[in-house]
């Protein structure tokens, strides 16, 4: 997402998450990185919700987790209802795979935030989540506001 994107994105999963606020019954799973996945960890603690985080590695936070976003990663962390660290020594590729494989374990419903654009390169990203719960009949709530935009593929970061 671009910078302009996140304040438009952060607006929209508050409104879909509205309806929850208080309830107690809202749990959100998030591997919490930058972008979308830590607006909607946000989200889910804004309206109450309990938090579990997915991280992806033992050596995430040292090896993946920008410097720029390790105070907020580390919030989230700590306000995580539970923290399941995935058994691998390093994030790598494959890894990505077994967190989405986690989250549509967990999920009733999965949320993104996404332009719909298919995937690009090996990867799954988030067109190859969708794809998954779509297959699993999860159903999935698209979130891209009006006016937003995503940023150049040279300086993507898988969200």
């Amino acid at each position: 997402m671009t910078e302009d994107t996140v304040p438009l994105a952060r607006a929209a999963l508050d409104d879909l998450l509205k309806p929850y606020a208080d309830g107690g019954d809202l749990v959100g799973v998030s591997c919490i990185a930058e972008g979308a996945d830590s607006l909607f960890a946000e989200a889910v603690l804004g309206v109450g919700g309990r938090l579990v985080v997915v991280i992806l590695s033992r050596d995430y936070r040292q090896k993946k987790v920008k410097a720029d976003h390790a105070a907020l990663s580390d919030r989230l962390a700590e306000a995580a209802d539970e923290v399941l660290v995935l058994p691998n020594d390093t994030a790598d590729r494959q890894v990505y795979g077994a967190a989405d494989a986690v989250l549509l374990r967990r999920a009733d419903r999965l949320v993104v935030v996404w332009d719909g654009a298919p995937a690009s390169g090996k990867g799954g990203g988030t067109a190859g989540t969708v794809e998954g719960a779509r297959a699993a009949s999860i159903p999935v709530d698209v979130v891209w506001p009006a006016g937003a935009a995503r940023r150049s593929a040279g300086s993507f970061c898988r969200q």
